[in-house]
């Protein structure tokens, strides 16, 4: 939209934003600005179709939709980490709930510089809800940059993946105690970071429906395709059910788990999304 505003024909603006590795990544997000023309937005999801992706269009705003819900899911991890929870603990949670890879491991893969600097970018529109912890400083500090300079959470050695990096701890300045944090809190803490964030995105018009929501965090994040999405998901546990574990969980941690109030209205009117 900044970009639009800008532009002698803004309505010729349009996001694409593929996902890496883009040749394996099925989806591809479109952005549209209010400026955006129709014809631009069909186009430019009828050449991602040709590509042979899986097509969903957002509404522009900060992180479009899945950097934003990414966002205080991977923040959750240094959470968790303070708290005592352990990389592969964390790791393999996420796996045994249905991720194709744990998000410590996202993380290096990604690009931990690249993860602090959209942190930085989202807790300035989203405020302390987004903040992540100071550790992220200290990991770029470090110069760990992940898997591209073979220093991140994980050792690398010609390009392969090794076991978890024991001196990163010390980085952190936090203390590793196996069993401290159970394996389903760690599912619920980063799961439910995910999906209370994907429901704002539908509150605020970012998301079309509940739909492309679901599409865009299991093509696009690896959300488990089992459980459906972010969306059909709450409406299998139960919008009351999620908005009591959320409140517990604010209660425990802080106003971050606070449930979105489009949620709490669906719990109290006996609402789902589908």
């Amino acid at each position: 939209a900044e970009i639009a505003n800008g532009a002698a024909r803004p309505a010729n603006v349009v996001g694409m934003h593929y996902f890496s590795p883009v040749e394996k990544m099925p989806l591809l997000e479109i952005i549209v600005t209010p400026e955006t023309a129709d014809w631009v937005t069909a186009t430019v999801v009828a050449c991602g179709k040709r590509q042979g992706k899986t097509v969903i269009v957002v509404n522009d705003g900060t992180g479009f939709y899945t950097t934003r819900i990414i966002g205080p899911y991977s923040s959750e991890v240094l959470y968790l980490l303070e708290d005592g929870a352990t990389i592969e603990e964390i790791d393999k949670a996420m796996v045994t709930w249905g991720f194709p890879v744990g998000p410590v491991t996202l993380s290096d893969e990604v690009g931990i510089d690249v993860g602090a600097k959209i942190g930085k970018i989202l807790e300035k529109a989203f405020g302390d809800r987004m903040a992540a912890p100071p550790a992220f400083e200290a990991l770029t500090a470090d110069d760990r940059r992940g898997r591209k300079n073979g220093r991140g959470f994980y050792t690398y050695e010609d390009g392969k993946k090794g076991d978890v990096d024991e001196t990163v701890y010390n980085v952190l300045g936090v203390t590793p105690r196996p069993g401290t944090v159970s394996r389903h809190d760690i599912q619920q803490r980063l799961s439910l970071q995910m999906v209370n964030e994907a429901v704002r995105c539908l509150e605020e018009g970012i998301l079309r429906s509940p739909r492309d929501g679901d599409i865009g965090a299991v093509m696009g994040l690896g959300f488990p395709p089992f459980r459906g999405g972010p969306f059909r998901w709450v409406d299998q546990v139960g919008v009351d059910t999620i908005v009591e574990q959320l409140r517990d969980l604010a209660g425990a941690h802080g106003d971050r788990f606070a449930p979105s109030p489009m949620l709490v209205e669906m719990a109290d009117t006996g609402e789902s999304f589908f």
